[in-house]
């Protein structure tokens, strides 16, 4: 019921293959360091566009006082984020079959814990979603009003072209979306190392004739104004646990391969949020309505010309493609927890490409209901993100902290304080951004964690129940013979009949051919020909007929089935269901679908064997 744990040591943590440079089997659909970038830093990355902007909206309350704080809240957010980088570079080592912040919790503080953090990045997984393509779509509008109010429909047409592309394989998506991620980290850097020579800026074009969200009169900055606009800029921390999550879609070393990502990410995001957080306070920008902080920085730095334009569009595309963090990362969280038997263990399966396919399609069927829910709008959606993200990285922290004291390594002690203070931080981020954002929309994620885990909960009995039936982990009874009788329900003679017969008496030791008949004169005339050509035929295998008075196939079935198993306490009978299988899928349409409804009554009300012989009919040649 299960798949076998990998082989760790007993310090938690799995050896990895030396890097030789030969390919390893499956490495074509794998991701490399490069490839990962792109594939599961989407998310961060476009957080850089809604990041800063949160700080200096929260900000904006208190004036122009308070706008000046800008850049030490986001160095104080850009601390953060190298405690996380530094924290998933060591999950990563210790927990290289992926998972993130579910394994850490899983192994260091309990399964409930370890539960609660799974439900906690599945709805971060799946809201990122629904965020980012709301985000780029709306960015999209913006530029191009006429297209507001089909906003749904080209949200779903993203959804639809992400999950297509993620269905071909995670190296594939990669690959697709590496110039998007290229061009819009390029042009932003560019627009921050411009903006750093510029003694004034290029142009105002941008932000002229929209109404300034500034407030006006204030002149203090309170601790608490300070808390809700570093919670509110953590928001540009999502994604970075992708990395850790999605580990084994690396390729061999896969644990080296992730760790490199992870540091390239963490330095990127970095040098972008401080860089934009820089440039606000060399041009005293202030939030106006209308326009987004990142389009007034690009006016700023390299005028209202092209080059504005293209970090505008290069700012849609991948605010729109940033849900490709989520299907790089949550399939496999949705595939350990299938492991585990906390999910159907469909979502453990891969594809030939190396997919966890059902995971894709759960996660593009449940992003587009809220896409239809929310109606499109980025502003419904947005109150209820992030918050599942803060939750994951506080329990990974705390965990990776009982991690150090158990492995007591060397230099275990400063560790465990860094990963100490980053859990601190990380919780408190959590409450904060919880508590005000309760009333807009959070209190349905506080309500749906823990239905989340009660759902978790419930496969798990369901698996242990059905393990329990099968008596797994335990030294079955030898196997011994049987009586074996196979009845084969027959309606006339064809080719069909005769494989069906030449497969039951190659596989039971007695064979019953079966038919149902009516009293009616139709089902007499249509009895008397089966069994006089039945005779003809002479198969040497008996034909019983089943009279009935009504049309009920299943009911004489069932009845024959139960009779040949008392018969004899050792009789095991198999039903063999002959069906035809036509060449064509819009064919099926046209069966009777006989052998399903038999089916359906014979595995309903007996213990007998089902099996259904499909025989295939080719197409005809030159068709």
């Amino acid at each position: 019921m299960s798949i076998p744990a990998t082989t760790e040591h007993a310090t938690g943590t799995r050896e990895e293959p030396p890097d030789t440079g030969a390919a390893h089997p499956g490495d074509r659909h794998r991701l490399t360091a490069t490839q990962g970038l792109a594939a599961l830093s989407l998310d961060a990355m476009a957080s850089v566009a809604y990041g800063p902007e949160s700080i200096v909206l929260v900000l904006a309350a208190a004036g122009a006082h308070g706008l000046g704080c800008t850049l030490p809240v986001t160095l104080a957010i850009a601390a953060l984020l190298a405690v996380l980088v530094a924290s998933y570079r060591q999950v990563i080592a210790a927990f290289p079959d992926g998972g993130g912040s579910y394994a850490v919790a899983k192994r260091h503080l309990g399964r409930r814990t370890s539960l609660f953090t799974a439900a906690s990045l599945v709805l971060d997984y799946v809201l990122n979603v629904a965020v980012s393509v709301t985000a780029g779509v709306a960015a999209l509008t913006s530029a191009v009003p006429s297209l507001y109010d089909h906003r749904l429909g080209i949200c779903l047409g993203v959804l639809a072209l992400v999950t297509g592309v993620n269905l071909r394989g995670i190296a594939d998506s990669a690959k697709a979306f590496l110039v998007p991620t290229a061009v819009f980290v390029g042009s932003v850097l560019v627009l921050i190392v411009v903006g750093l020579l510029r003694d004034a800026p290029a142009s105002t074009e941008a932000a002229a004739g929209h109404a300034s969200a500034l407030a006006g009169g204030a002149t203090t900055v309170g601790a608490l104004l300070l808390l809700k606009a570093f919670a509110a800029g953590c928001s540009a921390l999502t994604g970075v646990e992708a990395v850790a999550n999605a580990v084994p879609s690396f390729r061999a070393p896969a644990a080296r391969r992730a760790q490199r990502t992870e540091v390239a990410l963490g330095a990127l995001l970095g040098v972008m949020l401080v860089g934009l957080s820089v440039l606000i306070g060399r041009f005293h920008l202030q939030p106006v309505e209308g326009v987004t902080v990142l389009a007034q920085l690009a006016d700023a730095s390299l005028g209202h010309n092209w080059a504005f334009y293209v970090v505008q569009f290069a700012t849609v595309v991948l605010l729109a493609l940033a849900a490709n963090t989520s299907f790089g990362g949550l399939p496999v969280l949705m595939g350990l927890l299938a492991r585990d038997n906390h999910l159907p263990h469909v979502f453990g399966l891969k594809a030939d490409r190396q997919v966890h396919r059902h995971g894709v399609l759960a996660l593009a069927a449940v992003s587009a209901l809220l896409l239809v829910l929310s109606g499109g709008d980025v502003n419904t959606l947005v109150p209820l993100f992030a918050i599942g993200v803060f939750v994951g990285f506080t329990v990974c922290q705390a965990g990776m902290v009982r991690h150090w004291r158990e492995e007591r390594s060397a230099g275990w002690r400063g560790k465990a304080a860094l990963n100490g203070f980053g859990a601190l931080l990380t919780g408190v981020s959590a409450i904060v951004v919880t508590t005000t954002k309760f009333t807009e929309g959070a209190w349905l994620v506080v309500v749906a964690l823990p239905l989340l885990v009660l759902l978790f909960e419930a496969v798990h009995r369901a698996y242990a129940r059905i393990g329990e039936r099968l008596e797994l982990g335990r030294v079955p009874e030898p196997p011994r013979r049987c009586h074996s009788v196979v009845v084969v329900p027959v309606s006339s003679l064809s080719r069909l009949t005769s494989e069906a017969l030449t497969a039951a008496v190659s596989l039971g030791d007695e064979v019953v051919a079966v038919t149902v008949t009516h009293p009616d004169p139709e089902g007499r005339r249509a009895a008397e020909s089966l069994r006089r050509d039945w005779e003809l035929w002479n198969p040497g295998v008996e034909l019983v007929e089943l009279p009935t008075p009504s049309r009920s196939l299943g009911r004489p079935l069932v009845d024959c089935v139960r009779d040949l198993t008392g018969r004899h306490p050792d009789n095991r009978v198999t039903v063999l269901i002959p069906e035809v299988e036509p060449a064509h899928l819009w064919q099926r349409l046209l069966q009777n679908q006989r052998g399903a409804v038999v089916a359906h009554a014979v595995r309903r009300d007996t213990d007998a064997v089902i099996c259904r012989l499909r025989f295939r009919i080719e197409a005809p040649t030159g068709r």
